[in-house]
């Protein structure tokens, strides 16, 4: 399956993390998705479960579904690594437990389209450190047929558009872009003039999310735990995805709701209201890429 702007993808953040493998494609096919996207603990889960490579591919062709991204890459700027393996028995999370070979040989074995990446440990880089990191990132991935894309996020040293794609272009990879994470570009300010000013080409991912105006006093909590259906918030959902339409941008577009009560729902009852509120706000932006 190749994926493109009509497509529509279930985030692995948008039900609940102990969903098991069989239930995450269930409620991704009963509610009319094309693909899922997969963290490094979501794998490691259904290997759990006993589910070989071979099986998983398998389960995803018979659920007429396809891997869209795995996510996060968390470990590609200068000095992440040491941080994150001294982090990786701490973590609530389960990020830092997974590192580049785990992501990449989890890509690869279940035909994954891209690379999610983004910068959460710091340290004293420059930009034009983080770009060369950014394409080395870039040249590894493309050993396993893949695409990159970064998100920006605002606790970061990676905390806005401007950032993200100044190390974008400095990298200069034919599989590197941008992923426009709606929650985000709000929570950093991003203009959908801003976005217009982008090259559609470079936008490789599209995360649709919803919140209130105003911004929450943990933006990390809220992230994690308070994020809204599409439509749901007072964010310009329309807008963004009218400048994205505007430069043409062609990539598919991601559902993730982090969200402890639409979790408390259920996988396929959270799956489904987060597909109806997407296609709802994608309807009235325009969006049909047809």
């Amino acid at each position: 399956m190749t994926l493109g702007p009509n497509s529509l993808v279930l985030c692995s953040g948008t039900i609940g993390r102990d969903t098991s493998f069989r239930d995450r494609l269930a409620a991704a096919t009963a509610a009319g998705y094309d693909a899922i996207s997969l963290w490094g603990r979501d794998y490691a889960r259904a290997q759990s479960e006993g589910h070989s490579d071979g099986e998983m591919r398998t389960m995803l062709d018979d659920h007429g579904l396809v891997v869209a991204e795995v996510d996060p890459a968390w470990w590609w700027t200068p000095g992440a690594p040491e941080i994150g393996r001294s982090l990786a028995e701490v973590d609530p999370l389960d990020v830092f437990r997974y590192g580049e070979d785990d992501l990449l040989a989890m890509a690869e074995a279940l035909g994954a389209r891209s690379l999610n990446a983004a910068e959460v440990l710091g340290g004293a880089w420059t930009v034009e450190d983080g770009a060369e990191a950014f394409a080395a990132l870039c040249d590894r991935a493309a050993q396993h047929g893949l695409l990159v894309h970064l998100e920006w996020l605002a606790w970061s040293k990676v905390p806005d558009l401007a950032t993200a794609w100044e190390l974008v272009r400095l990298a200069d990879r034919p599989n590197g872009g941008l992923n426009v994470d709606t929650w985000h570009c709000a929570r950093t300010g991003t203009t959908a003039d801003e976005l217009r000013a982008l090259p559609g080409d470079r936008v490789l991912a599209i995360q649709l999310d919803d919140a209130p105006l105003d911004a929450e006093v943990n933006l990390i909590d809220a992230t994690l735990h308070d994020r809204q259906l599409p439509g749901a918030g007072e964010l310009d959902l329309v807008g963004y995805l009218g400048a994205l339409r505007a430069i043409g941008v062609r990539c598919p577009v991601g559902v993730e709701v982090f969200s402890d009560e639409l979790h408390a729902s259920g996988p396929g009852p959270a799956a489904l209201a987060a597909a109806e509120a997407a296609r709802r706000v994608l309807g009235a932006a325009g969006w049909d890429r047809s």
